[in-house]
Protein backbone atom coordinates (compact mmCIF):
# COMPACT_ATOMS: atom_id res chain seq x y z
CA UNK A 1 0.00 0.00 0.00
CA UNK A 2 1.25 3.50 -0.89
CA UNK A 3 -0.03 6.41 1.17
CA UNK A 4 -0.67 9.98 0.10
CA UNK A 5 2.23 12.26 1.16
CA UNK A 6 1.57 13.97 4.50
CA UNK A 7 2.28 17.64 5.11
CA UNK A 8 4.08 18.85 8.23
CA UNK A 9 0.85 20.32 9.61
CA UNK A 10 -0.96 17.02 9.13
CA UNK A 11 1.99 15.08 10.55
CA UNK A 12 1.85 17.18 13.72
CA UNK A 13 -1.72 15.92 14.24
CA UNK A 14 -0.87 12.29 13.48
CA UNK A 15 -0.45 9.85 16.35
CA UNK A 16 1.33 6.62 15.55
CA UNK A 17 0.96 3.41 17.52
CA UNK A 18 4.21 1.42 17.52
CA UNK A 19 4.90 -2.04 18.92
CA UNK A 20 8.21 -3.93 18.71
CA UNK A 21 8.47 -7.57 19.79
CA UNK A 22 11.20 -10.22 19.45
CA UNK A 23 11.19 -12.42 16.37
CA UNK A 24 12.75 -15.85 16.07
CA UNK A 25 14.42 -17.62 13.14
CA UNK A 26 15.30 -14.57 11.04
CA UNK A 27 18.01 -15.53 8.56
CA UNK A 28 17.70 -12.89 5.84
CA UNK A 29 15.94 -9.56 5.45
CA UNK A 30 15.62 -9.25 1.68
CA UNK A 31 13.03 -12.03 1.05
CA UNK A 32 10.51 -10.05 3.13
CA UNK A 33 10.75 -6.99 0.88
CA UNK A 34 8.33 -5.89 -1.79
CA UNK A 35 9.87 -6.72 -5.15
CA UNK A 36 9.07 -3.35 -6.76
CA UNK A 37 9.24 -0.89 -3.83
CA UNK A 38 11.76 -2.34 -1.34
CA UNK A 39 12.75 -0.50 1.85
CA UNK A 40 16.10 -1.71 3.13
CA UNK A 41 19.05 -0.65 5.27
CA UNK A 42 21.63 -3.40 5.71
CA UNK A 43 25.30 -3.98 6.44
CA UNK A 44 26.93 -7.38 6.98
CA UNK A 45 23.45 -8.91 7.08
CA UNK A 46 22.25 -6.68 9.92
CA UNK A 47 19.71 -3.92 9.50
CA UNK A 48 16.03 -3.35 8.81
CA UNK A 49 13.57 -4.26 6.07
CA UNK A 50 10.44 -2.14 5.72
CA UNK A 51 7.10 -3.33 4.39
CA UNK A 52 4.27 -1.02 3.36
CA UNK A 53 3.87 2.64 4.27
CA UNK A 54 2.17 3.86 7.42
CA UNK A 55 3.24 7.44 6.67
CA UNK A 56 5.13 9.29 3.93
CA UNK A 57 6.58 12.76 4.47
CA UNK A 58 7.91 14.81 1.56
CA UNK A 59 10.18 17.86 1.54
CA UNK A 60 11.76 20.19 -1.01
CA UNK A 61 14.03 23.22 -1.16
CA UNK A 62 17.07 24.45 0.77
CA UNK A 63 15.53 23.69 4.20
CA UNK A 64 14.39 20.15 3.29
CA UNK A 65 16.53 18.31 5.88
CA UNK A 66 15.90 20.84 8.64
CA UNK A 67 12.15 20.65 7.98
CA UNK A 68 12.32 16.86 8.02
CA UNK A 69 14.12 16.95 11.36
CA UNK A 70 11.59 19.31 12.93
CA UNK A 71 8.63 17.34 11.56
CA UNK A 72 10.09 14.06 12.76
CA UNK A 73 10.71 15.45 16.24
CA UNK A 74 7.04 16.47 16.52
CA UNK A 75 5.79 13.17 15.13
CA UNK A 76 8.00 11.10 17.44
CA UNK A 77 6.97 13.10 20.50
CA UNK A 78 3.31 12.27 19.88
CA UNK A 79 3.82 8.56 19.10
CA UNK A 80 2.86 5.78 21.49
CA UNK A 81 5.72 3.27 21.50
CA UNK A 82 5.92 -0.15 23.13
CA UNK A 83 9.45 -1.49 22.51
CA UNK A 84 10.29 -4.83 24.10
CA UNK A 85 13.66 -5.14 22.33
CA UNK A 86 15.32 -1.71 22.72
CA UNK A 87 18.22 -1.83 20.32
CA UNK A 88 19.16 0.55 17.47
CA UNK A 89 16.46 0.25 14.79
CA UNK A 90 13.60 -0.84 17.06
CA UNK A 91 10.57 1.21 17.99
CA UNK A 92 9.51 4.05 15.72
CA UNK A 93 11.78 4.51 12.69
CA UNK A 94 11.66 6.12 9.26
CA UNK A 95 13.73 5.41 6.18
CA UNK A 96 14.88 8.56 4.40
CA UNK A 97 16.49 9.85 1.23
CA UNK A 98 17.28 13.48 0.42
CA UNK A 99 18.05 15.33 -2.79
CA UNK A 100 21.59 16.57 -3.29
CA UNK A 101 20.80 20.08 -4.51
CA UNK A 102 18.62 22.78 -2.97
CA UNK A 103 16.85 23.34 -6.29
CA UNK A 104 16.51 19.67 -7.28
CA UNK A 105 13.30 18.43 -8.85
CA UNK A 106 13.68 15.22 -6.83
CA UNK A 107 11.53 15.02 -3.73
CA UNK A 108 13.14 14.22 -0.38
CA UNK A 109 11.26 11.68 1.70
CA UNK A 110 10.87 10.11 5.12
CA UNK A 111 8.91 6.85 4.97
CA UNK A 112 7.50 5.15 8.06
CA UNK A 113 6.79 1.50 7.18
CA UNK A 114 3.78 -0.45 8.41
CA UNK A 115 6.04 -3.34 9.34
CA UNK A 116 9.78 -3.47 10.06
CA UNK A 117 11.71 -6.75 10.21
CA UNK A 118 15.12 -6.22 11.83
CA UNK A 119 18.24 -7.91 13.07
CA UNK A 120 21.34 -6.68 14.87
CA UNK A 121 23.82 -9.29 16.04
CA UNK A 122 21.87 -12.00 17.86
CA UNK A 123 18.77 -9.81 18.34
CA UNK A 124 15.90 -9.98 15.85
CA UNK A 125 12.54 -8.24 15.95
CA UNK A 126 9.36 -7.15 14.24
CA UNK A 127 7.83 -3.68 14.57
CA UNK A 128 4.24 -2.89 13.59
CA UNK A 129 3.15 0.72 13.09
CA UNK A 130 -0.31 2.12 12.45
CA UNK A 131 -2.15 5.39 12.92
CA UNK A 132 -4.17 5.77 16.09
CA UNK A 133 -7.82 5.01 15.32
CA UNK A 134 -6.99 2.47 12.62
CA UNK A 135 -7.25 -1.26 13.39
CA UNK A 136 -3.92 -2.76 14.55
CA UNK A 137 -2.00 -4.57 11.83
CA UNK A 138 -2.36 -7.85 13.71
CA UNK A 139 -6.11 -7.57 13.13
CA UNK A 140 -5.65 -7.00 9.40
CA UNK A 141 -2.80 -9.31 8.39
CA UNK A 142 -0.78 -12.32 9.42
CA UNK A 143 1.29 -12.20 12.59
CA UNK A 144 4.47 -12.50 10.53
CA UNK A 145 4.88 -11.30 6.93
CA UNK A 146 5.58 -13.99 4.38
CA UNK A 147 8.80 -14.29 2.43
CA UNK A 148 8.49 -14.59 -1.34
CA UNK A 149 10.95 -16.12 -3.83
CA UNK A 150 12.95 -13.79 -6.06
CA UNK A 151 11.53 -13.06 -9.50
CA UNK A 152 13.04 -14.05 -12.83
CA UNK A 153 16.61 -13.05 -13.60
CA UNK A 154 17.28 -10.08 -15.87
CA UNK A 155 20.33 -8.41 -17.37
CA UNK A 156 20.61 -4.71 -18.16
CA UNK A 157 23.14 -2.84 -20.26
CA UNK A 158 23.78 0.59 -18.80
CA UNK A 159 24.53 3.12 -21.54
CA UNK A 160 26.00 6.66 -21.43
CA UNK A 161 23.45 9.16 -20.18
CA UNK A 162 23.31 12.93 -20.46
CA UNK A 163 27.08 13.30 -19.98
CA UNK A 164 29.10 10.80 -22.02
CA UNK A 165 32.77 9.88 -21.66
CA UNK A 166 34.13 12.63 -23.93
CA UNK A 167 31.86 15.21 -22.37
CA UNK A 168 32.98 14.18 -18.91
CA UNK A 169 36.66 14.54 -19.78
CA UNK A 170 35.95 17.99 -21.21
CA UNK A 171 34.12 18.94 -18.01
CA UNK A 172 37.07 17.76 -15.91
CA UNK A 173 39.47 19.81 -18.03
CA UNK A 174 37.28 22.88 -17.58
CA UNK A 175 37.14 22.27 -13.85
CA UNK A 176 40.94 22.02 -13.61
CA UNK A 177 41.24 25.31 -15.47
CA UNK A 178 38.73 26.98 -13.10
CA UNK A 179 40.56 25.63 -10.05
CA UNK A 180 43.91 26.94 -11.26
CA UNK A 181 42.46 30.35 -12.10
CA UNK A 182 40.20 30.90 -9.09
CA UNK A 183 40.07 30.44 -5.33
CA UNK A 184 38.76 26.88 -5.58
CA UNK A 185 40.52 23.84 -4.12
CA UNK A 186 38.33 20.94 -5.22
CA UNK A 187 35.11 20.15 -7.07
CA UNK A 188 33.38 16.79 -7.44
CA UNK A 189 32.03 16.10 -10.92
CA UNK A 190 29.70 13.22 -11.75
CA UNK A 191 28.45 11.53 -14.89
CA UNK A 192 25.46 9.27 -15.49
CA UNK A 193 24.48 5.96 -17.07
CA UNK A 194 20.95 4.95 -18.08
CA UNK A 195 18.97 1.78 -18.63
CA UNK A 196 15.37 0.54 -18.44
CA UNK A 197 14.13 -2.26 -16.23
CA UNK A 198 11.83 -4.83 -17.84
CA UNK A 199 8.26 -4.83 -16.54
CA UNK A 200 7.82 -6.71 -13.25
CA UNK A 201 11.59 -6.82 -12.58
CA UNK A 202 12.42 -7.81 -9.01
CA UNK A 203 14.65 -5.12 -7.47
CA UNK A 204 15.55 -7.52 -4.68
CA UNK A 205 17.86 -9.34 -7.09
CA UNK A 206 20.08 -6.27 -7.33
CA UNK A 207 20.01 -5.86 -3.54
CA UNK A 208 21.14 -9.47 -3.05
CA UNK A 209 24.07 -8.88 -5.42
CA UNK A 210 25.03 -5.64 -3.68
CA UNK A 211 24.73 -7.12 -0.20
CA UNK A 212 26.82 -10.16 -1.05
CA UNK A 213 29.39 -8.28 -3.13
CA UNK A 214 29.86 -5.33 -0.76
CA UNK A 215 29.04 -6.59 2.75
CA UNK A 216 31.06 -3.83 4.46
CA UNK A 217 29.02 -1.11 2.73
CA UNK A 218 25.54 0.17 3.55
CA UNK A 219 23.19 -1.58 1.13
CA UNK A 220 20.02 0.49 0.84
CA UNK A 221 16.72 0.82 -0.97
CA UNK A 222 14.54 3.84 -0.25
CA UNK A 223 11.84 5.16 -2.60
CA UNK A 224 13.47 3.67 -5.70
CA UNK A 225 17.03 4.67 -4.79
CA UNK A 226 19.14 1.51 -4.54
CA UNK A 227 22.85 1.12 -3.90
CA UNK A 228 25.72 0.13 -1.62
CA UNK A 229 27.54 3.09 -0.09
CA UNK A 230 30.94 2.80 1.59
CA UNK A 231 30.69 6.23 3.22
CA UNK A 232 28.99 6.86 6.57
CA UNK A 233 27.83 10.45 6.61
CA UNK A 234 26.92 10.31 10.30
CA UNK A 235 25.82 7.81 12.95
CA UNK A 236 24.27 8.83 16.27
CA UNK A 237 23.78 6.34 19.10
CA UNK A 238 23.13 7.21 22.75
CA UNK A 239 24.89 10.57 22.58
CA UNK A 240 27.88 9.43 20.52
CA UNK A 241 28.47 10.70 16.99
CA UNK A 242 30.67 8.97 14.42
CA UNK A 243 31.42 9.49 10.73
CA UNK A 244 33.67 7.93 8.13
CA UNK A 245 35.21 10.16 5.48
CA UNK A 246 36.28 8.69 2.14
CA UNK A 247 38.15 10.68 -0.50
CA UNK A 248 41.00 9.47 -2.68
CA UNK A 249 40.55 6.36 -4.79
CA UNK A 250 42.54 3.79 -6.76
CA UNK A 251 41.63 0.51 -8.42
CA UNK A 252 42.50 -2.80 -6.76
CA UNK A 253 45.46 -4.71 -8.20
CA UNK A 254 45.08 -7.93 -10.16
CA UNK A 255 47.25 -9.95 -7.75
CA UNK A 256 48.60 -9.58 -4.21
CA UNK A 257 51.75 -7.72 -5.25
CA UNK A 258 50.03 -5.22 -7.55
CA UNK A 259 47.24 -4.76 -5.00
CA UNK A 260 49.78 -3.87 -2.32
CA UNK A 261 51.49 -1.47 -4.73
CA UNK A 262 48.14 0.18 -5.48
CA UNK A 263 47.47 0.75 -1.79
CA UNK A 264 50.93 2.25 -1.30
CA UNK A 265 50.51 4.48 -4.36
CA UNK A 266 47.22 5.80 -2.97
CA UNK A 267 48.65 6.41 0.50
CA UNK A 268 51.58 8.39 -0.93
CA UNK A 269 49.67 10.30 -3.63
CA UNK A 270 49.83 14.06 -3.06
CA UNK A 271 46.74 14.58 -5.18
CA UNK A 272 44.67 12.05 -3.22
CA UNK A 273 46.01 13.21 0.15
CA UNK A 274 45.04 16.79 -0.70
CA UNK A 275 41.56 15.70 -1.80
CA UNK A 276 41.14 13.70 1.39
CA UNK A 277 42.30 16.53 3.63
CA UNK A 278 39.64 18.86 2.20
CA UNK A 279 36.93 16.24 2.85
CA UNK A 280 37.98 15.59 6.45
CA UNK A 281 38.17 19.30 7.23
CA UNK A 282 34.63 19.87 5.96
CA UNK A 283 33.24 17.12 8.21
CA UNK A 284 35.12 18.30 11.31
CA UNK A 285 34.07 21.92 10.73
CA UNK A 286 30.42 20.88 10.44
CA UNK A 287 30.39 18.61 13.51
CA UNK A 288 32.56 20.61 15.90
CA UNK A 289 29.72 22.95 17.01
CA UNK A 290 27.82 19.84 18.17
CA UNK A 291 30.68 18.00 19.91
CA UNK A 292 33.31 19.47 22.23
CA UNK A 293 35.58 16.40 22.12
CA UNK A 294 35.48 15.59 18.41
CA UNK A 295 38.55 13.63 17.33
CA UNK A 296 39.96 12.21 14.10
CA UNK A 297 43.07 10.19 13.33
CA UNK A 298 46.13 12.19 12.30
CA UNK A 299 46.66 10.17 9.11
CA UNK A 300 44.10 8.48 6.85
CA UNK A 301 44.08 4.71 6.45
CA UNK A 302 43.58 2.69 3.28
CA UNK A 303 40.16 1.04 3.15
CA UNK A 304 39.92 -2.08 0.99
CA UNK A 305 36.72 -2.75 -0.94
CA UNK A 306 36.16 -5.49 -3.53
CA UNK A 307 36.95 -3.18 -6.45
CA UNK A 308 38.70 -0.13 -4.95
CA UNK A 309 41.07 1.23 -2.34
CA UNK A 310 39.94 4.41 -0.60
CA UNK A 311 41.68 6.80 1.74
CA UNK A 312 39.55 6.86 4.89
CA UNK A 313 39.38 8.72 8.19
CA UNK A 314 37.06 7.95 11.11
CA UNK A 315 35.72 10.84 13.18
CA UNK A 316 34.10 10.40 16.62
CA UNK A 317 32.86 12.49 19.51
CA UNK A 318 30.21 13.01 22.19
CA UNK A 319 27.20 15.16 21.37
CA UNK A 320 27.00 18.25 23.53
CA UNK A 321 23.77 19.85 22.30
CA UNK A 322 21.20 17.07 21.88
CA UNK A 323 21.29 17.20 18.09
CA UNK A 324 19.58 14.35 16.25
CA UNK A 325 21.07 12.34 13.41
CA UNK A 326 18.94 14.37 11.00
CA UNK A 327 20.21 17.64 12.49
CA UNK A 328 23.79 16.46 11.91
CA UNK A 329 23.04 15.25 8.39
CA UNK A 330 21.71 18.74 7.70
CA UNK A 331 24.88 20.32 9.12
CA UNK A 332 27.16 18.02 7.12
CA UNK A 333 25.48 17.98 3.71
CA UNK A 334 27.04 18.38 1.26
CA UNK A 335 30.54 17.44 2.39
CA UNK A 336 33.65 18.19 0.37
CA UNK A 337 33.72 14.49 -0.55
CA UNK A 338 30.68 14.98 -2.83
CA UNK A 339 30.68 18.73 -3.53
CA UNK A 340 34.10 20.34 -3.10
CA UNK A 341 35.91 23.16 -1.32
CA UNK A 342 34.87 25.92 -0.77
CA UNK A 343 31.34 24.51 -0.74
CA UNK A 344 29.38 27.34 -2.38
CA UNK A 345 31.87 27.87 -5.21
CA UNK A 346 32.08 24.13 -5.82
CA UNK A 347 28.30 23.74 -6.03
CA UNK A 348 28.12 26.66 -8.45
CA UNK A 349 30.67 24.95 -10.69
CA UNK A 350 28.79 21.64 -10.46
CA UNK A 351 25.66 23.38 -11.73
CA UNK A 352 27.70 24.89 -14.56
CA UNK A 353 29.45 21.70 -15.71
CA UNK A 354 26.97 18.89 -14.95
CA UNK A 355 24.10 18.93 -17.49
CA UNK A 356 21.68 17.03 -15.24
CA UNK A 357 19.95 17.09 -11.87
CA UNK A 358 21.74 14.68 -9.50
CA UNK A 359 18.47 13.86 -7.79
CA UNK A 360 19.19 11.93 -4.57
CA UNK A 361 22.67 10.86 -5.71
CA UNK A 362 25.29 12.12 -3.18
CA UNK A 363 22.55 13.14 -0.74
CA UNK A 364 21.90 11.61 2.69
CA UNK A 365 20.22 8.18 2.75
CA UNK A 366 19.50 6.11 5.84
CA UNK A 367 17.15 5.93 8.81
CA UNK A 368 16.18 7.87 11.92
CA UNK A 369 14.66 6.57 15.14
CA UNK A 370 12.06 8.11 17.38
CA UNK A 371 14.81 9.24 19.78
CA UNK A 372 16.70 10.99 16.96
CA UNK A 373 19.43 8.36 16.77
CA UNK A 374 20.11 6.89 13.35
CA UNK A 375 22.54 6.00 10.61
CA UNK A 376 23.00 8.03 7.43
CA UNK A 377 25.27 7.30 4.49
CA UNK A 378 26.09 9.37 1.45
CA UNK A 379 24.13 7.95 -1.48
CA UNK A 380 27.01 6.67 -3.59
CA UNK A 381 27.38 3.58 -5.84
CA UNK A 382 23.66 3.90 -6.49
CA UNK A 383 20.92 4.18 -9.08
CA UNK A 384 17.48 5.77 -9.05
CA UNK A 385 14.69 3.61 -10.44
CA UNK A 386 11.65 5.55 -11.69
CA UNK A 387 8.08 4.16 -11.49
CA UNK A 388 8.15 3.51 -15.26
CA UNK A 389 11.32 1.39 -14.94
CA UNK A 390 13.79 4.02 -16.06
CA UNK A 391 17.11 3.63 -14.25
CA UNK A 392 19.80 6.28 -13.83
CA UNK A 393 23.12 5.54 -12.14
CA UNK A 394 25.70 8.14 -11.09
CA UNK A 395 29.39 8.17 -10.23
CA UNK A 396 31.76 11.07 -9.56
CA UNK A 397 35.39 11.95 -8.88
CA UNK A 398 37.10 14.69 -6.90
CA UNK A 399 38.83 17.17 -9.20
CA UNK A 400 41.83 19.17 -7.94
CA UNK A 401 44.49 21.29 -9.64
CA UNK A 402 46.59 18.37 -10.91
CA UNK A 403 43.70 16.08 -11.94
CA UNK A 404 44.01 14.24 -15.24
CA UNK A 405 40.73 13.91 -17.23
CA UNK A 406 41.51 10.38 -18.41
CA UNK A 407 42.31 9.18 -14.90
CA UNK A 408 39.18 10.79 -13.44
CA UNK A 409 37.07 9.11 -16.13
CA UNK A 410 38.63 5.77 -15.21
CA UNK A 411 37.81 6.42 -11.54
CA UNK A 412 34.13 6.95 -12.32
CA UNK A 413 34.14 3.72 -14.35
CA UNK A 414 35.45 1.84 -11.30
CA UNK A 415 32.78 3.44 -9.12
CA UNK A 416 30.01 2.38 -11.51
CA UNK A 417 31.04 -1.25 -11.13
CA UNK A 418 28.77 -2.20 -8.15
CA UNK A 419 25.62 -1.01 -9.95
CA UNK A 420 26.67 -2.29 -13.39
CA UNK A 421 27.31 -5.76 -11.94
CA UNK A 422 24.20 -5.77 -9.72
CA UNK A 423 21.89 -5.05 -12.65
CA UNK A 424 23.99 -6.67 -15.40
Amino acid sequence: MTTVPTTRRAAAQTVLQVATTPLDDLRSLIPYLDSRTPLLWQRKGDGMAGIGEALRLEFRGPDRIAEASATWRELAAAAHVDDAVRTPGTGLIAFGTFAFADDSDAVSTLIVPEVVIGRRGTRTWITRIHRAGDPPLTDRCEARPRTTPLGDEYRLTLLPGTLGKEGYQQAVAQAVEKIREHDLSKVVLARDLKAHLPQESDLRRALVELGLGYPDCWTFAVDGLVGSSPETLVRVHHGTVTARVLAGTISRGRDAASDRDAAIALATSTKDQDEHRFAVASVIDALRPHSADLAASDLPFTLKLPNLWHLATDVAGTLSDGASSLDLADALHPTAAVAGTPRSEAIELIHELEPFDRGRYAGPVGWVGGDGDGEWAIALRCAQVAPDGGLTAYAGAGIVADSDPERELAETTMKFRPIVEAFG
